[in-house]
């Protein structure tokens, strides 16, 4: 049975997406069976791995409003093992047409049940918001991986994040648990970069991830190929901090 973890922040720029399909590719590469959910209109997921957001047909869209299977959603990728179901730009009109649904909060957990079994993980990536997409994907989830980048502002609306976080639990979804706190975009050339480890390390110990995602260019460049880090360069740094993650969240699993 596969593990559902939602990449949730509602803050933009913390490296959500950039975890998603790199943490996903990292796994495929790890011999795991994996599929990506971009549930971000921006459909930054689905560029970042090849595809053309313009021509997607059936997406996360018709997953949520059910006129489609998660299975006729499901595209492959160049990627060993990661398959994606990807977004398009239309997804932004979910929001209003969920809103007069009956249990609009388990739409994506309804259509998720006939795949679960298929992936040793489903990754979601969020949009930076806490409205009615990252509640389903929440819901949908076993586990939240928060992403929280080394600076000034970084612990700004966790507090926030935290307490859905904490309602979801108790109105939608008892067993969501917390796959972890990742700090993203790490220099260690700047002294608050270390102090915001310090500070996360401080406050939530046991929760926070070995692993830390460095500033990397590569990292940046990858997406604007269309590919995850492991594709355009597997050696550099961003590349290893991925897989290590990758290694770390396999370890905890199993």
């Amino acid at each position: 049975m596969g593990k559902i973890i939602a990449i949730a922040n509602q803050k933009g720029g913390v490296g959500k997406t950039t975890t998603s399909v790199n943490l996903a590719a990292s796994l495929g590469v790890l011999e795991q069976k994996v599929l990506l959910i971009d549930a971000d209109p921006q459909a930054n997921a689905t560029s970042g791995l090849g595809l053309d957001v313009e021509s997607v047909e059936i997406g996360t869209y018709q997953l949520l409003e059910h006129t489609n299977t998660a299975k006729e959603a499901i595209v492959s990728t160049e990627t060993p093992n990661l398959d994606i179901i990807p977004a398009h730009i239309d997804l932004v009109a979910i929001e209003i047409e969920l809103v007069d649904k009956d249990e609009r909060e388990y739409m994506l957990k309804k259509a998720l049940t006939e795949i679960k079994k298929d992936y040793d993980y489903i990754i979601i990536d969020c949009a930076p918001s806490l409205g009615l997409l990252t509640l389903n994907a929440l819901t949908a989830a076993d586990s939240v991986l928060i992403p929280i980048q080394c600076e000034y502002f970084a612990l700004e609306g966790l507090g926030k994040l935290l307490n859905t976080i904490k309602s979801v639990q108790k109105i939608h979804n008892a067993n969501l648990d917390y796959e972890g706190l990742l700090l993203t975009m790490y220099d260690s050339r700047l002294r608050l970069s270390n102090q915001v480890v310090e500070e996360v390390q401080k406050h939530f110990s046991d929760m926070v991830f070995k692993t830390i995602i460095q500033r990397n260019v590569r990292l940046s460049e990858a997406p604007s190929y269309g590919e995850s880090i492991i594709n355009y360069d597997a050696s550099s740094k961003g590349a290893e901090n991925y897989l290590s993650l990758a290694k770390e969240i396999i370890t905890k699993n199993a």
